[in-house]
């Protein structure tokens, strides 16, 4: 069911790569909700042609961006408010990579150029998006920006590697860019930390299954999927939470405030 929460909004979508992307099933939901969007991947991806699938969906461009490349990301820009003939009022960023965790390069023996770019894209990749969003007046007043997160950047999860250092920089810069957005344009800025997600990046993460069977057990509402997850954004990019930056925002059925429950006590026990 629609309930128009976007009618009349613009935004643009980053990341989405197939119909296992967040990103991608956030695209399709905000274009249910009445958004016009633009979508935009790394040149590698859009190779890969699955999203002119999604485009086609959507009505949308495919702008393509390198993000760590900082003449890609205002390109991006100056082609977008030039579609729109304006500004937007959302933007998606669904944007991590860790070479080191696709090699099963251990954390304690991370190679520092492979760090360094996953850092670089997975993280710094925000700032840029947001400094270059600045730069151009991008942003309409109280537009919402949104990063999508995971609970590893507080806690230890074996096998997430430096992508738990990653996302913890991830919400560091959209705490800091929410109160600087905030001040100078009313725009906010925050993360989702969703739950263990099968999508392409997370099937990268070994034992990723073991964490989505365990967060299930330890969740009362149980995983939030890639769908509701969709539902959640839509409602940080309306109206409705004109009031919300800063803030790194659980979306996990309840994992992250669950110490332990029966279901995880009575496997042990096993």
């Amino acid at each position: 069911m629609a309930y128009n929460l976007l009618k009349g909004k613009k935004g643009i979508i980053f990341g989405a790569l197939n119909e296992q992307s967040i990103a991608w099933k956030v695209a399709q939901r905000a274009v249910q909700e009445g958004a016009e969007i633009v979508l935009s991947n790394a040149p590698i991806a859009l190779r890969m042609g699955e999203l002119n699938k999604l485009a086609e969906e959507c009505n949308a461009p495919v702008i393509g961006a390198d993000v760590t490349n900082g003449d890609d990301i205002n390109n991006l820009f100056t082609k977008t408010l030039e579609h729109f003939g304006g500004k937007v009022d959302f933007i998606l960023h669904s944007i991590g990579m860790s070479v080191n965790v696709r090699k099963n390069i251990p954390y304690f023996e991370n190679n520092y150029d492979f760090t360094h770019k996953g850092f670089d894209i997975s993280a710094l990749s925000l700032h840029r998006i947001l400094q270059a969003a600045m730069k151009h007046d991008a942003i309409n007043e109280w537009g919402s920006v949104l990063a999508l997160s995971y609970i590893a950047a507080q806690r230890y999860f074996p096998g997430y590697n430096d992508m738990a250092d990653n996302k913890a920089v991830l919400e560091s810069i959209a705490r800091n860019f929410g109160y600087e957005y905030g001040m100078a344009k009313k725009v906010r800025v925050n993360t989702i930390s969703q739950s263990p997600t099968r999508t392409t990046a997370g099937s990268g993460v070994k034992g990723f299954d073991g964490f989505i069977e365990f967060a299930e057990k330890m969740s009362p509402l149980g995983n939030a999927d890639a769908d509701q997850c969709a539902d959640y954004c839509v409602t940080m990019f309306s109206d409705l939470t004109k009031m919300v930056t800063m803030q790194n925002l659980y979306h996990d059925g309840g994992f992250s405030f669950t110490g332990v429950t029966q279901a995880v006590i009575d496997q042990m026990a096993k």
